[in-house]
């Protein structure tokens, strides 16, 4: 472990601070991961962690395992003193640990599907804090992976990955457009489940069984055409009381649960 770096203006934590938008994301192909939680994921999921920055005067009992555990795996550990950490920091109460590493690889190739597998699709979600709790939802209703389509919203951006609480690093996720993702699905034999406002069927009513992917639109736009066309059922959630819709989370983590349990509850 090396250290300390001491100043807001050194080259390598300005390197680290661009990340933090998607332009330096995109232009480096490089993501960063927050805190130790995060971190122990990605290291979990075999991702090939390149730097570690930490605040010693920070530092808990996770922290301190999780840096000797990305030191073994090759990661270069830097400390960086508190003034200067606030400069790659993620918010107002940041994690003691800043890490980066290589952006994933996010193709169908990297979704297995079993025999009644059950996936979630996110069309156009623009807002990270939502598909980072649709991650988080599919990992606990035990998922096969979720594909994100036609979105605007960075999987692996701060908001996202905080949303995720780091599950992003571990839940087979693709990025693909609505035609490639209609034809994988098709030619695999996936049933296509559309949640729509104005489904025929109420969502405990469907067969949720065997190979099922159940596809959620943006809150504010819904599901795009090609999506309502291909859509083998069309599910709708109740509304009993003056709001017309519920969080996008939300209606993903009914649908999933619901699925689990006529699958017998257990994943």
């Amino acid at each position: 472990m090396t250290g300390p770096l001491t100043s807001p203006r050194n080259p390598r934590l300005k390197a680290v601070a661009a990340l933090r938008k998607r332009r330096g994301r995109d232009a480096e192909g490089r993501i960063l991961i927050d805190g130790p939680r995060a971190l122990g994921l990605a290291l979990d999921a075999g991702m090939a962690v390149e730097t570690v920055l930490h605040c010693p005067e920070r530092d808990g009992p996770e922290a301190a395992a999780v840096l000797v555990r990305a030191a073994q795996a090759g990661a270069a550990v830097e400390a960086v003193g508190v003034s200067a950490f606030g400069r790659v920091a993620y918010g107002d109460a940041p994690d003691s640990v800043v890490a980066v590493a290589p952006r994933p690889a996010t193709g169908l190739d990297r979704i297995s599907l079993g025999s009644a597998p059950l996936l979630l699709v996110a069309v156009g979600v623009e807002k990270p804090g939502n598909l980072g709790a649709l991650l988080r939802a599919a990992d606990g209703a035990g998922a096969d992976g979720l594909i994100a389509c036609d979105g605007a919203a960075d999987p692996f951006g701060p908001n996202a990955v905080r949303a995720s609480r780091g599950i992003v690093f571990s839940m087979p996720l693709a990025e693909v457009d609505t035609a490639e993702a209609l034809d994988w699905l098709k030619a695999r034999g996936v049933k296509i489940v559309a949640a729509l406002p104005d489904g025929p069927l109420n969502y405990t009513d469907a067969d949720l069984t065997g190979p099922v992917a159940i596809v959620l639109g943006e809150e504010h736009a819904g599901l795009p055409d090609p999506w309502r066309a291909a859509a083998d059922l069309g599910l709708r959630v109740p509304m009993r009381g003056r709001a017309d819709s519920l969080n996008l989370a939300v209606t993903g983590a009914l649908l999933l649960y619901e699925a689990v349990r006529q699958r017998g509850g257990d994943r």
